[in-house]
């Protein structure tokens, strides 16, 4: 009996010590710094902030617009003859000269336009463009969000990996020693061969779980590192998630996460900056038909021999005012219009998303913590189920089929309760993302 009772013991310290070992291979990496490492490689991200900038540039462009122009210009012109005056008589008591000095003469001037009246147009453009920019820089920190909520999950996703691959390789271990013992007494003819087989088959499994949470780790390892824009290959240690960006949630209310949802999603303050640019746009494209006035001055050079002089100065304002341009204008404006009234509409939509996307996360979390409390009980009965089993077994009122059994759901609990563990984790940080902390 004591041999049974021997073989039987398939012990939890191959999966702690596996943990221990991951932990304390190299210094471990935090998910602030997977951050901070995905946030300076990342291309998605750099082209958002491109965007922003460029958008911010565009807005110093439009108020550029109120200021004077100043053109300075100047050509040069060869002819095939020197023109000269005729007035169609031979009785003129002199000659006049020719108007060039040469077969060629040069130009040269600078003049400067200043607006003085635009129906409003300088003004709505540049409204439009600061809106348009407003909406870029959102696109920009919505991108940032949408990034570290990516490089969470992928970092989350590794230590699920390497969770699967401690367990399955702890059974592994146990079932190897089970075999062992379980060979030694069939030598001795205390068992029989069917119990040898079913060990050495569930030995078998074990390996082939081993092998597969092992590729599945490499490959989250490999994902990973893809997130952070570093080589595929790289070795890493992850440290445990430790972030307080939800230390609230467990007691919050999910209205008034749905209310601050609502006042901070980037994605909201995007999409309302857009309406709002088209709106300015409709404006401006609007004061089009109205008077446009500039006042314009210059100096003129101007080579020549004809005239008294070859410089000049001048003045003057300008009128331009479309009359009838065939609806164009009016029909821009209402294009716009009606797309801004489109963004208002999905505006809408939006927020009722957010409000669902916000209860998603929180009830998800809520579930998440029910589950652990379940999950860690569970190992404490399937621990206590293996034991019985186990004395069964050496008193011979069960098969070891009974015992495989127990050993499975042992390794199944173990699972259930490392996932609801890392599930938590997630979990706060989808919440954080819906509600726009992160």
């Amino acid at each position: 009996m004591s041999n049974r009772l021997a073989l039987l013991r398939v012990s939890t310290v191959p999966f702690a010590a596996s943990l221990l070992l991951m932990g304390l291979a190299a210094k471990a990496e935090t998910l602030e710094e997977a951050w901070a490492l995905a946030q300076g490689n990342d291309l998605g991200l750099a082209a958002a902030q491109s965007d922003a900038e460029a958008a911010r540039l565009n807005a110093r462009a439009a108020k550029g617009e109120r200021w004077p122009t100043l053109v300075a210009s100047g050509t040069f012109t060869q002819m095939q003859d020197a023109p000269a005056f005729s007035f169609g008589s031979n009785v003129l008591p002199f000659q006049l000269p020719e108007v060039f000095s040469h077969d060629n003469f040069a130009t040269a001037g600078v003049s400067v336009d200043v607006p003085l009246y635009t129906g409003g147009r300088i003004t709505s453009q540049i409204a439009a463009a600061e809106a348009g920019g407003a909406a870029r820089t959102a696109d920009a920190e919505r991108a940032r969000a949408d990034l570290r909520l990516a490089v969470a999950e992928s970092y989350v996703a590794v230590q699920r990996a390497e969770r699967a691959l401690a367990i399955a390789q702890s059974n592994v271990d146990s079932l190897t020693r089970y075999v062992s013992d379980v060979q030694s007494m069939f030598n001795r003819e205390v068992v029989p061969r069917n119990d040898l087989l079913s060990a050495q088959v569930a030995r078998a499994n074990a390996e082939q779980g081993r092998l597969q949470a092992a590729n599945a780790l490499d490959l989250a390892k490999a994902a990973y590192n893809r997130r952070m824009g570093l080589p595929l290959d790289r070795e890493f240690t992850l440290a445990p998630i430790t972030t307080s960006v939800m230390a609230d949630a467990g007691s919050g209310q999910v209205s008034s996460f749905e209310k601050e949802a609502l006042q901070s999603r980037h994605e909201i303050a995007a999409l309302t900056s857009q309406g709002e640019a088209l709106g300015h746009a409709a404006a401006a494209e609007r004061s089009r038909l109205a008077p446009q006035v500039s006042l314009t001055g210059g100096y003129q050079y101007l080579e020549n021999q004809a005239l008294d002089r070859d410089t000049f100065a001048m003045a003057g304002v300008g009128v331009k005012w479309a009359l009838f341009d065939g609806g164009q204008v009016r029909n821009r404006s209402a294009s716009l219009r009606q797309t801004q009234r489109a963004t208002e509409q999905r505006l809408d939509d939006l927020r009722s998303m957010i409000a669902l996307e916000v209860r998603q996360a929180w009830f998800t979390l809520q579930e998440s913590r029910a589950r652990t409390e379940v999950a860690r009980g569970a190992v404490e009965q399937a621990e206590e189920n293996l034991r019985i089993a186990s004395q069964q077994y050496a008193a011979g009122l069960v098969n070891s089929t009974r015992v495989l059994e127990a050993v499975a759901l042992r390794v199944q609990s173990l699972g259930n309760r490392e996932n609801a563990v890392l599930d938590v984790s997630l979990a706060q940080l989808r919440l954080a993302r819906t509600i726009g902390r992160l």
